[in-house]
């Protein structure tokens, strides 16, 4: 199982490049987000994770079938990945985060822009209102101000300082 990837798998990757064709900028498995998403958002305050069927358990679909060998392990195995999972969502909605699962069975060719429809219309058309540095009425001088003057002979003195 070492050799499983858990980033830039196939179906994550047609998200991305979906979100991407339709100018939704993301950071990829940012690690101080609970559950390390797959694809944040911040400026929609979204995390998207990209589910496999099959190591998450998905319920009724056909993708996922409990192997026959080693039933135990398999079955410990992913109900502990549902509950990580379960955990994950919680922690995040609690911390105000919009959290969307998407699902490797979405993604078919016959589902894939009704799936992504979904997803935009749970993105919100909101995105948070950005921090401005310095905040307008703060008094303070921002970079690039006109306020600054440069004088010629300083940075004249300076240079022959330096030399």
């Amino acid at each position: 199982m070492s050799h499983i990837r858990s980033k830039n798998t196939k179906p994550e990757l047609k998200v991305r490049r979906w979100l991407w064709e339709h100018g939704y900028r993301y950071r990829l498995n940012v690690k101080d987000i609970p559950g390390k998403p797959d694809i944040v958002m911040r400026k929609y305050k979204t995390v998207i994770f990209v589910n496999g069927c099959f190591w998450h358990g998905h319920v009724g679909c056909d993708k996922f079938v409990m192997p026959k060998s080693n039933v135990g392990f398999w079955r410990s195995k992913i109900s502990r990945n549902r509950e990580r999972d379960r955990k994950n969502y919680k922690i995040l909605q609690e911390a105000g985060w919009n959290v969307i699962v998407v699902w490797e069975c979405g993604l078919k060719s016959s589902s894939f822009e009704e799936t992504m429809a979904k997803v935009i219309s749970k993105i919100g058309k909101n995105p948070q209102k950005p921090f401005e540095y310095p905040a307008p009425d703060s008094g303070f001088a921002a970079a690039a101000e006109p306020d600054a003057e440069y004088k010629a002979t300083e940075a004249n003195a300076f240079k022959k300082n330096k030399n």
